[in-house]
Order: C-alpha cells, then sequence, then structure tokens
C-alpha cells in the first residue's frame, strides 16, 4: 500500500492545502512512512519544496488521482473541488480514503472518512508544522500576510486600512510582479514570499486572512489579528476564538487600531500535527 495526499492549490485558493499537507507528510516522514504529494500547479511545488517537502508530482485534477494511486492505496483528498463526480470510484477503489475539510458540518457521501477541526479521537484538519512550536526571537513588527494569493486586488483597494499603522508586508507566491510593484508604496518594508517561514515565527504581531497562517502563528506564540471573510468556517473561528485570535472584519481599519491596542488571553493551545498522524497510524494500524 502507497500513501498520497492531493491539495488542491491556485491563483483563486492560494497554498493553505498545500501548507497543510506538507505538515502531515513531514510528520509521517518521522514515523517512518512515506506520502506521495500530488499537486496542480508549479508553484504549489516551489513552496512545498521550500517547506520541506522535495518531492512531488503534479496532475490536472481531483479527477486525475487515479492516474497515480492504484487500487489498495491509502488517499488524502484535499479540494474545494466538486468531489461528487468521482468519489465513489475512488472510495471503492483505494484501502483508505480520507477528504479533508474545514468545515464541521461536512458529512461523509459514500463511506469515506471526514477528517473535521474538531475530533474526538485526535484525526483533526487543524495540522501545523512543529516548527512554527520551536522557540524563537521575535521582532517588534505588524506583519500583514494577506494570503498567497490578492486575485481581487483588495490590499491595493484598501489604502486607508494600510495608512493605520506601520506595517510590513509578506508578499503572497502567486502576486503578480507588476501587482507587487504598486503595494511596495503602502507599506515600511516589504518581503519576498520565499521568507515565509522565517517571518511567521520572528514577528511579534501577524495580520492575515489565511486561516492556515493564522494556525501557524499561533504556534509561533505570535499576537494574531485575522480578518475574517464570507466563506469561512464558523467552526474555525470558534476555534481561533478559543486560541486566544482577535478577530475584525475584512480589512476594517478602526478594528485594527483596537485590535493592536488590545490584549487577549487564550483558553486552548493548538495540538500538534503528530498527534494526528499517530491517531490515523492507531486507527487504520499502519
Amino acid at each position: 500500500m502507497k500513501f498520497y495526499y492531493y491539495a488542491y492549490s491556485g491563483h483563486k485558493y492560494g497554498l493553505d492545502r498545500v501548507k497543510r499537507a506538507v505538515a502531515l507528510i513531514k510528520s509521517f516522514k518521522r514515523e517512518g512512512i512515506e506520502v506521495e504529494l500530488l499537486l496542480n500547479d508549479f508553484r504549489a511545488g516551489l513552496v512545498a519544496r521550500e517547506l520541506g517537502v522535495n518531492d512531488y508530482t503534479t496532475v490536472e485534477t481531483f479527477l486525475d488521482i487515479d492516474a497515480v494511486a492504484e487500487r489498495g492505496d491509502m488517499v488524502f483528498v484535499d479540494t474545494p473541488e466538486d468531489v461528487t463526480t468521482k468519489l465513489q470510484r475512488y472510495y471503492d477503489k483505494f484501502k483508505i480514503l480520507l477528504r479533508v475539510v474545514d468545515d464541521c458540518d461536512t458529512q461523509s457521501l459514500y463511506g469515506e472518512r471526514v477528517i473535521k477541526p474538531i475530533s474526538d479521537d485526535g484525526i483533526s484538519s487543524i495540522m501545523i508544522d512543529t516548527k512554527y512550536s520551536l522557540k524563537s526571537e521575535k521582532d517588534d513588527r505588524v506583519l500583514l500576510f494577506l494570503g498567497d494569493a490578492d486575485r481581487s486586488k483588495d490590499i491595493l483597494s484598501n489604502e486607508d486600512f494600510l495608512n493605520e499603522t506601520d506595517m510590513e508586508l509578506l508578499l503572497g507566491s502567486y502576486f503578480y510582479v507588476k501587482y507587487e510593484e504598486k503595494i511596495a508604496s503602502h507599506f515600511s518594508k516589504v518581503y519576498e514570499a520565499d521568507e515565509y517561514s522565517e517571518l511567521i515565527t520572528s514577528s511579534s504581531t501577524i495580520v492575515t486572512s489565511s486561516m492556515q497562517t493564522a494556525l501557524e502563528a499561533i504556534s509561533s506564540n505570535a499576537d494574531l489579528i485575522y480578518m475574517k471573510q464570507y466563506g469561512d468556517s464558523t467552526c474555525m473561528l470558534k476555534e481561533l476564538e478559543a486560541y486566544g485570535v482577535k478577530i475584525i472584519n475584512y480589512f476594517d481599519k478602526s478594528a485594527l487600531s483596537n485590535s493592536l491596542k488590545r490584549e487577549t488571553t487564550a483558553t486552548k493551545r493548538a495540538k500538534s500535527v503528530d498527534i494526528v498522524t499517530k491517531s490515523i497510524i492507531n486507527v487504520y494500524n499502519l
């Protein structure tokens, strides 16, 4: 039996799923199990390598997973694509099929295991690379990382928000060069996308609308402000609140100003991805 993790990415959805996949794949490797990463764009492959997973295979869409994985294999599916077309076939073909989601209300369609944020057996879709929990020195900066993509050019459309405080910007991997040049003048300092891990671990305050980045910033003990958007998982927002995250509306200038002055107290801590890995190994006797 071989192991595969399919993580969808792109200019619309960013790289959150890829970062989640990398966290789990590295954790499995520490347990002596190799999991092959399946991606659908070259940029995602470069980022995966920067984060510590060197090998990956490219497939075009969810529908092409079975061009690589074979009968009897174990497959993780982490995608916003419409899976109904082929999911039942995958469930019949693969020995273990697990669907990773952000919404606690998502139900299994054909018998596949749905991995949700909240779980009673330790198998959760909250997967954070352990490197973010390592103790690190913090630089006094307010870092804006909107996400890996800004297709609607939201940063450029919210100049008033940017002028509220002296923020530094971490570029997204899917930002276009000309767009980077246009938004650079609004920040005291701009960092390239390949500095992602270093900046998330070393920044004292992080402002983001990426859920995965929020989780990684929590692990690194940053003061986190999350800009929620339409479509965000309700149960994930509740989790962020429990972690002590300040949640504001998307590009809400006054809320940002108030949040920078306000302290919050966490009632729980994010668990290690290794707990997820070991729970999966135990449940499926791997």
